[in-house]
C-alpha cells in the first residue's frame, strides 16, 4: 500500500467552489472529495457534467455539496452566513448519517482487520491489552453515533422544519466527541510508539494509514456538524470567554489546558468555536474583541 502524501496533505488555493465547475475538475482537486459523492448517493461516470447538473440528477442541493467539499478541501473552513442560508441543511444531515454508517461498517472494520494483523505475532497478553483498547474505542464511537442519531439529528431536523424551537444542550455532544477524538489519538500513539518489536512493520504502517485516514475524515465530519448545530453570532459560553481571555493574555494551548485542567484537544475545539462565533481568527483581533467587550482591561 502506498500513501500519496502530496495528495493527502495538499490543500487547495482558497477560492470559492462553483456549481458551474465540471464535477471531474472538482474531484481532481483533492482525492478526499471522492467519498462525499458516494455518501450523498451521487454516481461516478458523470463525464463533462457540472457540479450543478450532477447534484440535480442525484436530488442533492449543490450548495450543500459544495459546503461539504469546502470543509474537506480547506483547513479551518468556516462557511459564511450567506452560504448557510442558501444551503439545504437537510442534505448535510443526510451526509452525516451516512458518514456514521461508513465509519462503523467500513473504516472501523478495516482498522480492526489491520490491527488484528499487527497483533498476530504478539503474546496473548499483549494482544488482549491492545485489542481491548481498540474495542473500547469502537464501542464508545458507536454509542456516540447512537446518541446523535436518536437525539441530535432528529432535533436538528425538527428545527429545520420549524416544528420546534432551537433549544438543545450540546454539553454531552461535545464531551462525547472529545472523548472519542482523544481515544483515537491514543490508539495512534500506542500503535506507532509501543507495538512490540515482533510486529510486522508493513502491517503497522497499514494500521496507521487507516487511523490517520479515519482521524482526518472525522475531523471534517465534526466541522460539518458544527455548521448545522451552531449559528453565526451565537454568544460565547462562559468557558469560551475564559479561553478567549487566556488567549488574549498570551497563553499557549498547553498553558490554557493546564490552567483549566482540560485537554489540549478541548482547548483547540473551544478556540475553533470562538473563531466561528466571532468571525475573528488572529490573536491580535481576539484581544481587541476582548477589550471591546470588557473581558479584559487595557494594561
Amino acid at each position: 500500500m502506498y500513501l500519496n502524501n502530496s495528495n493527502m496533505t495538499a490543500t487547495l488555493e482558497r477560492r470559492p467552489l462553483s456549481p458551474a465547475m465540471k464535477m471531474a475538475e472538482l474531484m481532481n482537486l483533492n482525492f478526499n472529495l471522492l467519498g462525499i459523492l458516494t455518501r450523498l448517493g451521487l454516481h461516478f461516470g458523470f463525464g463533462e457534467e457540472t457540479v450543478e447538473e450532477v447534484c440535480t440528477k442525484g436530488g442533492v442541493d449543490a450548495n450543500a455539496f459544495l459546503l461539504i467539499c469546502s470543509v474537506y478541501a480547506y483547513d479551518g473552513y468556516i462557511p459564511s452566513a450567506e452560504h448557510l442560508n442558501n444551503t439545504d441543511l437537510h442534505d448535510l444531515v443526510k451526509y452525516l448519517r451516512r458518514s456514521h454508517t461508513y465509519y462503523m461498517d467500513v473504516a472501523v472494520r478495516e482498522l480492526g482487520s489491520a490491527l488484528e494483523n499487527v497483533l498476530e505475532p504478539c503474546s496473548e497478553k499483549q494482544r488482549n491489552i491492545l485489542w481491548s483498547f481498540f474495542s473500547q474505542y469502537r464501542d464508545e464511537l458507536a454509542k456516540h453515533f447512537e446518541y446523535e442519531e436518536k437525539h441530535v439529528f432528529p432535533h436538528v431536523e425538527a428545527v429545520l422544519d420549524h416544528r420546534v424551537p432551537r433549544e438543545l444542550s450540546l454539553l454531552e455532544y461535545e464531551e462525547n466527541h472529545t472523548g472519542v477524538e482523544e481515544k483515537l489519538e491514543d490508539l495512534k500513539n500506542l500503535v506507532m510508539k509501543y507495538t512490540p518489536a515482533v510486529c510486522d512493520q508493513q502491517q503497522i504502517y497499514r494500521a496507521l494509514f487507516y487511523i490517520y485516514t479515519l482521524e482526518l475524515d472525522m475531523e471534517k465530519h465534526i466541522a460539518i456538524e458544527n455548521c448545522i448545530l451552531r449559528q453565526e453570532g451565537e454568544d460565547l459560553s462562559d468557558r469560551e470567554k475564559e479561553i478567549l481571555v487566556s488567549v488574549a493574555k498570551g497563553l499557549i494551548n498547553k498553558e490554557i489546558a493546564d490552567k483549566y485542567n482540560i485537554s489540549i484537544h478541548t482547548v483547540i475545539s473551544h478556540r475553533k468555536n470562538i473563531t466561528r462565533k466571532t468571525g475573528i481568527k488572529t490573536v491580535a483581533g481576539l484581544t481587541v474583541y476582548a477589550l471591546l467587550n470588557n473581558l479584559i482591561e487595557i494594561q
